[in-house]
């Protein structure tokens, strides 16, 4: 067979590179270069566009994220400024926290039903739910003691439990701490009128306001309420323990307590030690109407115990024996004491007043 013959029978159309018009040459970059300058500068200015494209769509999507993350970081923003000023309650050892001196509230507020119903609830939660404040005093490291600004009640709640307490502590100066606890502690739990008013007394004593109007424009109280209960704080301490509880003492009773001291102190006092002697307790209002309101043809008589004979050496030397209105006299027998020992006695009286004093404080 010749060679045209051989040629004739082959299929180009299936060999590699071939193409609708027969046989092609595979494109090579030699190929596809531009054989003309404006060809060439042509191409590059096409590869340029492409680059500028590819770089304007990497940037497009690199603003996409930004915007993103702006979004989100301006969502965490307003989650934040709703705790602006908000400090972080951590667990402290009840026992490393101390009562104010400005505390305000009786011992009588630590037990007793509701005490007890808060216990309760504090026990069942493990702990205290709502924290109390406190400020830290001088002391640093694990001997750190804090001072409780407001939350006295829970505090003993979970000292008495064993229980750690859950606190915010705060730097406040001597003035804000007076101001919060009075605060908090009217707004969770009204205070008496007695408690207010030895609160007051204190704060004033100490200097932390100059007057009571400066007082009562800090903590928010009507002035007249801040007297009625200073009043009520100033009451001599047997007057006080007429009463079951000095959370009985209410505002309305101050003026005529008040002027019932002005006008006969001593047989306030007397009536006072009478019903405080007394075995049956009176309710709150009997005790206040048997302390203003003396009896028909004069001051109600304080009833005088028995004169108390002073003897030494199986000798009376003198004798103790009170008035219809409580005063006390001592009688001494002649010679028993001479006139040159009087001011050594006068010093025994006042050194055994000043003592009976203090305690009763």
């Amino acid at each position: 067979m010749g060679i045209k013959d051989k040629a004739s029978k082959i299929d180009f159309a299936s060999l590699p590179g071939a193409g609708p018009g027969g046989l092609q040459t595979p494109p090579t970059e030699a190929s596809q270069r531009p054989k003309t300058a404006p060809g060439a500068m042509m191409a590059f200015a096409a590869d340029q566009r492409s680059d500028l494209l590819r770089e304007n769509d990497r940037l497009r999507e690199a603003v996409s994220k930004t915007e993103e993350l702006q979004r989100q970081l301006g969502g965490a923003l307003d989650d934040l400024k709703e705790w602006d000023g908000a400090k972080a309650a951590r667990v402290i050892d009840p026992a490393k926290i101390i009562r104010s001196r400005f505390a305000n509230r009786h011992q009588v507020n630590f037990s007793g039903p509701e005490f007890e119903q808060l216990k309760a609830e504090i026990a069942q939660s493990g702990g205290n739910v709502q924290p109390i404040k406190v400020r830290s005093l001088a002391q640093g490291g694990e001997d750190r003691i804090y001072e409780i600004v407001f939350g006295h009640r829970r505090h003993e709640a979970c000292l008495q439990l064993g229980l750690p307490v859950l606190a915010v502590v705060d730097n406040l100066d001597d003035r804000t701490l007076f101001v919060e606890m009075d605060r908090e502690n009217r707004g969770r739990k009204d205070l008496s009128a007695w408690e207010q008013g030895v609160m007051y007394r204190r704060a004033l004593t100490e200097g932390l306001f100059p007057s009571n109007r400066k007082l009562a424009e800090a903590v928010g109280v009507d002035l007249g309420a801040v007297g009625k209960a200073l009043v009520l704080a100033d009451l001599p301490v047997e007057v006080v323990e007429a009463f079951q509880s000095p959370l009985d003492l209410q505002f309305r009773w101050a003026k005529p307590l008040g002027d019932a001291l002005a006008a006969d102190p001593q047989g306030l006092r007397a009536r006072a030690l009478e019903l405080k002697g007394l075995a049956a307790k009176f309710e709150a209002r009997a005790v206040f109407e048997r302390l203003t309101k003396p009896a028909e043809g004069g001051i109600e008589r304080f009833n005088p115990p028995a004169p108390v004979d002073v003897r030494l050496k199986g000798k009376r030397v003198a004798t103790l024996s009170f008035t219809g209105k409580g005063a006390a006299t001592v009688a001494f027998a002649s010679g028993a004491l001479l006139p040159s020992r009087a001011q050594a006695l006068a010093k025994l009286i006042r050194d055994f007043l000043a003592a009976e004093e203090g305690k009763m404080q």
